[in-house]
């Protein structure tokens, strides 16, 4: 029986919701549904009765939820006693964009070793449609990437930062402080993360409005991209952060545009069947770490 169901029936049960407990743990209301039917195929009985005026506990429902607290506040206790008294050991496969791993990996990694001594952490870095399916394939057991809309509901995720955007390009390339327009871009080369990429789809959809849209050039490296924007190939849209020294020493410009780009908005993600407290503690130091200006 998993731990994870009988706490979503409790939560559901405390309060009188599917919709309301979907919030509160963060997931979606088909997530909740699933498991509080896992549990009743498990059991063999009807837990919860859904209706106009909310959703009520069966008997065997009743009956069941002292049971399920008892389990949940034992497995609670038991967690804490063995997270305070022996350090966790093992491996921890990390999945992480390019952009986070340019900005706070080193910060990130040291982190992690000084709270984790015993644990080897294996890292990679992709994009992030490559992170989700190696999330849900046990390829890896922790993410941070791109926030995607269309993140699988047997996936736990959490907002970590955005990120301001601006065109640059080498000084070579472009000398009018004038705002460029969309069909102005469309002149230059542009440059861009790989197809199918959130950044790579904003760009599509932006020059799309245009009777010829140009060629996107892709490229999954961001010192690869910075290099070759910097030697003149062409223009880029890219995160703020990730400009700061190229814009401070001059070899690369900010382009002025009559539109104010989106921004970028990057995530942590961990499988939700997956009950160890690491991936956890990562996603919250994570966060702390990446909030720092």
């Amino acid at each position: 029986m998993r731990l994870r169901n009988l706490s979503t029936f409790i939560k559901v049960a405390r309060l009188g919701s599917f919709h309301a407990a979907a919030q509160q743990l963060h997931t979606s209301q088909p997530a909740i549904s699933a498991r509080i039917a896992a549990l009743e195929a498990e059991l063999g009985v009807a837990l919860l009765l859904r209706d106009k005026s909310g959703t009520q506990l069966t008997a065997r429902g009743t009956q069941l939820l002292p049971y399920a607290e008892k389990l949940i506040a034992i497995s609670q206790e038991m967690k804490a006693q063995i997270s305070q008294e022996i350090p966790e050991k093992g491996s921890l496969r990390i999945g992480i964009s390019d952009t986070l791993a340019h900005l706070w990996l080193t910060k990130l990694l040291k982190h992690w070793q000084t709270k984790h001594p015993l644990i080897s952490f294996e890292l990679t870095s992709d994009m992030t449609p490559i992170l989700i399916r190696q999330l849900q394939n046990h390829q890896i057991d922790f993410a941070l990437m791109v926030a995607d809309q269309s993140t699988p509901a047997d996936i736990s995720v959490g907002q970590l930062s955005s990120y301001p955007q601006c065109w640059v390009c080498s000084p070579n390339l472009h000398h009018h402080s004038t705002p460029l327009s969309v069909a102005d871009l469309a002149t230059f080369p542009i440059i861009s993360f790989p197809r199918d990429t959130r950044p790579w789809h904003y760009l599509h959809q932006l020059f799309n409005t245009l009777d010829e849209p140009p060629p996107i050039h892709t490229c999954s490296s961001v010192a690869n991209m910075l290099k070759l924007i910097q030697q003149g190939v062409g223009i880029a849209l890219l995160p703020i952060p990730l400009l700061e020294q190229p814009l401070s020493e001059g070899s690369l410009i900010k382009m002025e545009t009559e539109q104010t780009p989106a921004e970028l908005t990057f995530c942590y993600a961990w499988r939700q069947d997956d009950d160890r407290i690491l991936p956890q503690q990562l996603a919250e130091s994570s966060l702390a770490i990446m909030q720092i200006p």
